[in-house]
């Protein structure tokens, strides 16, 4: 698979300057800064573009998964679903479509690996689970594939707030340490059994009863060949937070960028992003 920091090319959904139109003025001037070419998905019913649109294997090859998640299932967030054939069709995407229901938000992908949170189980009954792994890796043309448990508090069960790639070996994952030990254990417990190095990354999640807010997760950040944008909230934590992201990749700028105004909604710069490599 192209692995995020190979990707040159932005797409973004064409609802974002209408929903967070404070927040594009902010992220356009990153965009022309560091010369990212950016189009815009047309159609959009929601911003979290990244979760609806294909996912690219290669420069010919977009895995279209059914784009059915649950947490949109009551009647009253019908109206938050784009249709996903409708934008294919209209950018002229050719797909290889596939009856799993999978959000590309829970594919964090690096060349011959993908990890996800194990809620993809809980999205397909329709499927063993073996046929479910195979599938996946046969469709994403993958030998590792890795499930990271679900922490519930997060509704979407998304991996890439959880776990991103620094390379092949190296993996960038949340400090749990002050959260539910159950889960910290459990999120360990994949992290030994599997052949890959750690850094810690700060996280520090508001106080909030929802949990509907992202405010605090520093590992949903973009990626691209020209550089990383880095999501910062205007708290105490976002210097450490930068020095860990800049520690670990010295080969391209991270530039922060304040992200509060759409962590609000619960996503953040991973979530509103669908970069490609062509």
């Amino acid at each position: 698979m192209i692995p995020d920091s190979q990707t040159n090319t932005l797409f973004l959904a064409d609802a974002l300057p209408k929903r967070q139109p404070v927040f594009w003025e902010r992220l356009e001037k990153v965009l022309q800064q560091y010369q990212i070419p950016f189009h815009w998905i047309p159609a959009t019913k929601d911003i979290w573009a990244v979760d609806f649109m294909p996912v690219q294997v290669s420069q010919n090859k977009l895995v279209q998964f059914t784009y059915q998640p649950d947490y949109l299932k009551p009647k009253k967030y019908h109206h938050l679903i784009t249709d996903v054939d409708e934008v294919c069709k209209l950018m002229s995407l050719t797909t290889i479509k596939s009856d799993i229901v999978l959000d590309g938000g829970n594919v964090v992908k690096y060349k011959n690996t993908v990890v996800m949170c194990d809620k993809v189980f809980n999205e397909n009954p329709h499927y063993q689970p073996k046929d479910l792994i195979a599938q996946i890796k046969g469709l994403l043309e993958i030998e590792h594939l890795y499930f990271i448990p679900w922490d519930i508090n997060d509704f979407t069960g998304h991996a890439d707030g959880m776990i991103r790639f620094i390379d092949e070996q190296t993996v960038l994952i949340n400090d749990y340490a002050k959260e539910d030990k159950k889960f910290q254990l459990e999120f360990l417990k994949f992290i030994n059994n599997t052949d890959l190095n750690t850094i810690e990354m700060p996280y520090h999640p508001p106080n909030d009863a929802t949990y509907t807010s992202a405010v605090g997760l520093y590992l949903n950040y973009l990626e691209m060949e020209q550089a990383i944008l880095f999501p910062i909230f205007e708290s105490i934590h976002d210097e450490k937070a930068l020095q860990v992201m800049q520690q670990a990749v010295k080969n391209k700028p991270v530039v922060p960028i304040v992200c509060n105004e759409l962590a609000q909604f619960g996503g953040i710069l991973n979530c509103i992003t669908w970069n490609i490599k062509v």
